[in-house]
């Protein structure tokens, strides 16, 4: 069986991640220390205590759900012998998760990705005035249906002007999340009802995530990414963009610039990996969102979750 792994995005994150890793590891410890001092905040406290807003702040989650996935791998590698390189055949990562996969596979220092998300986390979060942006989940849509429906919602019936709203994370399994300025969002659920899917609903978060809005905040990455130290991947990435492999720094640099405004092709990455070859996928971090959403993807594969030390105890046994 070819193994691939895949990193969670936010949405994962809770009070206590990571908690029971520090206390059982090290090398969790380490990781989690170093992003700590590379960020000059205790963001382990947060991730191990809470409170949950502040943790689920984009600036906050988007480090903190790399960390302890980071903290997984080093574990795997340093207390189990698992040789990354050696053993996993792809990887993979939503949204911001698609970092944590490169740090794992080599192409950023622990650091250097904690620094990159943060000021992704901030940037995302100034691209737009607070209450102008919204995102929401289209379930029972397919791709082409939800395309439809955002190209319906675009202009206002009023005054003829055109807004944004695109999809920003098509998930699979029915599952399609759409982003833009609130108002089109707001009659894009209304169209998506008329259509008949089965559920249209506003999704809690602080900015409309992967559309054209976050231009500011791309033009932000650019800049940082064009700064950041990058190695080729020891292990290939299926990129957010492209759903295809990457290992040359120069592309998975402008792929990473990219991702900030356009669609996450989960569905496309996942399905991809399979016709690579991948029929073992095990999601490393926080939660078990990406394994709930892989088992309706590709059933007849196996979908497993690591990220406490009793699923790292099973794992390594397990090969």
């Amino acid at each position: 069986m070819a193994l691939a792994f895949t990193f969670p995005g936010q949405g994962s994150q809770a009070p206590g991640m990571g908690r029971d890793l520090a206390a059982a590891f090290p090398a969790a410890r380490e990781v989690f220390q170093e992003v700590d001092d590379t960020l000059s905040q205790k963001l382990s406290k947060l991730m191990f205590e809470g409170p949950a807003d502040e943790l689920t702040l984009t600036a906050n989650a988007q480090p903190a759900l790399m960390a302890v996935s980071l903290a997984v791998v080093r574990v795997l590698e340093k207390e189990g012998g698992f040789a990354l390189r050696d053993r996993v055949a792809l990887v993979a990562g939503h949204s911001l998760g698609e970092y944590a996969a490169l740090a794992a596979a080599g192409t950023f220092s622990l650091s250097t990705a904690a620094r990159l998300l943060r000021l992704r986390g901030e940037a995302m979060q100034q691209a737009t005035p607070p209450g102008t942006g919204a995102m929401a989940a289209l379930l029972g849509a397919d791709y082409d249906q939800a395309q439809a429906i955002c190209a319906a919602a675009a202009a206002d019936p009023e005054t003829g002007k055109r807004e944004v709203v695109e999809i920003a994370n098509d998930n699979g399994g029915g599952q399609i999340v759409i982003s833009g300025a609130t108002a089109a969002v707001d009659r894009a659920i209304e169209g998506a009802k008329a259509a008949g899917v089965k559920r249209a609903m506003k999704l809690p978060v602080s900015a409309p995530f992967h559309c054209a809005l976050m231009a500011p905040a791309a033009d932000a990455m650019a800049e940082a990414l064009a700064a950041a130290a990058m190695a080729a991947p020891v292990i290939p990435v299926v990129a957010n963009v492209t759903a295809a492999k990457a290992t040359d720094p120069d592309t998975i640099r402008d792929l990473l610039v990219r991702q900030v405004t356009g669609t996450v092709r989960w569905r496309e990455c996942i399905l991809a990996m399979g016709t690579m070859g991948c029929d073992r996928f095990v999601e490393v971090g926080s939660g078990k969102v990406l394994t709930g959403l892989m088992k309706r993807l590709a059933p007849e594969a196996s979908a497993s979750a690591i990220g406490t030390p009793a699923d790292i105890e099973a794992f390594l046994k397990a090969l």
